[in-house]
């Protein structure tokens, strides 16, 4: 990882309109997606990074490339013809269930990505649709196969099953990227899917065992845990009253990889634990629940700026 300048962060995959139907009857739209939404805390903890997306020149995607450069976030867009959406029904407790109008293809472009931005990667963030939804997911795994050793990369599968065709093929996309990266992000959720026999906590321990220096699964109003092969800690869900949950996972995400870039040395070596004290873990997960609770406090994709997070774990 570079020393002599701020590192360079990549985070690639969908980005999208969110098309939100409120449990009181309102509807409205929200810049989201997955990645964006972890470039999007990324950018407001001061990382400036590059997003690698797909997105339309029209009035949606001209809408999300602001919100995402209002946010220090550096938009690398293949042309769409039309920008993704996701419709989401939020319940009364404000969770949401998701169906998608997406497609996902970086096209033509995957040379000039290669040369021009993920070989200067010091870390590599990807996950949910754009990992996992063909042809793009290929694309993505190629290009950080080519950053693994070189760079950090971190992965949250956050699968959507509604875009799942064939769930066999997926669970080893799934079973690939766990093994290229070095941090795993997994809710409870999205590890039941993968393997509704085990434990989540048993398939965390096994991830470690076959390739990523640590695993953290979070486990909604649970708390989130973090194994690594030398400790395993836990801390609670931080109470807060929640308006919505849209961008909660990508917002703890986003925290994560901040704290991760913050103790490089450790968290990125690829050493069967990587040194990782059991009170670093602590400190990162809770930073990172803290992060989450303030956009759950709140309608909609809206993490915490950096002094905003400084001020609430002070």
């Amino acid at each position: 990882m570079s020393t002599d300048a701020a590192p360079h962060v990549v985070v690639v995959g969908e980005s999208l309109v969110d098309i939100v139907h409120r449990a009181g009857g309102a509807v409205d739209e929200a810049p989201g997606g997955s990645p964006a939404n972890v470039a999007l805390a990324l950018g407001r903890l001061d990382r400036a990074p590059i997003l690698v997306t797909r997105l339309a020149d029209d009035d949606r995607g001209r809408r999300v490339r602001r919100w995402l450069e209002h946010s220090a976030v550096t938009v690398d867009a293949v042309a769409a013809s039309r920008t993704s959406t996701a419709t989401a029904l939020l319940d009364a407790g404000g969770a949401a269930t998701y169906t998608f109008d997406l497609e996902w293809d970086l096209g033509d472009d995957i040379e000039r990505l290669a040369g021009d931005v993920f070989a200067s990667a010091d870390l590599v963030h990807l996950g949910s649709v754009g990992a996992f939804l063909e042809p793009g997911a290929g694309q993505v795994a190629a290009l950080v196969r080519a950053v693994r050793g070189r760079g950090i990369i971190t992965y949250d599968p956050n699968i959507r099953p509604s875009l799942v065709a064939d769930p066999e093929a997926v669970r080893a996309r799934v079973d690939e990227l766990v093994r290229l990266a070095d941090v795993v992000k997994a809710s409870d959720e999205d590890l039941r899917w993968v393997d509704p026999s085990r434990d989540a906590i048993e398939i965390a321990r096994q991830w470690v065992a076959g390739g990523p220096t640590l695993v953290v699964v979070t486990r909604g109003a649970d708390g989130a845990v973090a194994v690594t092969a030398g400790a395993e800690v836990a801390v609670p869900a931080v109470s807060t009253d929640v308006v919505d949950t849209v961008g909660a996972g990508d917002t703890f995400m986003g925290a994560l990889i901040d704290g991760i870039l913050a103790r490089a040395a450790g968290l990125g070596a690829r050493t069967r634990g990587g040194g990782i004290r059991p009170d670093e873990l602590e400190a990162l997960l809770r930073r990172a629940a803290e992060a989450a609770a303030i956009t759950v406090s709140r309608p909609g994709a809206d993490p915490p700026r950096r002094e905003e997070l400084l001020a609430r774990i002070a």
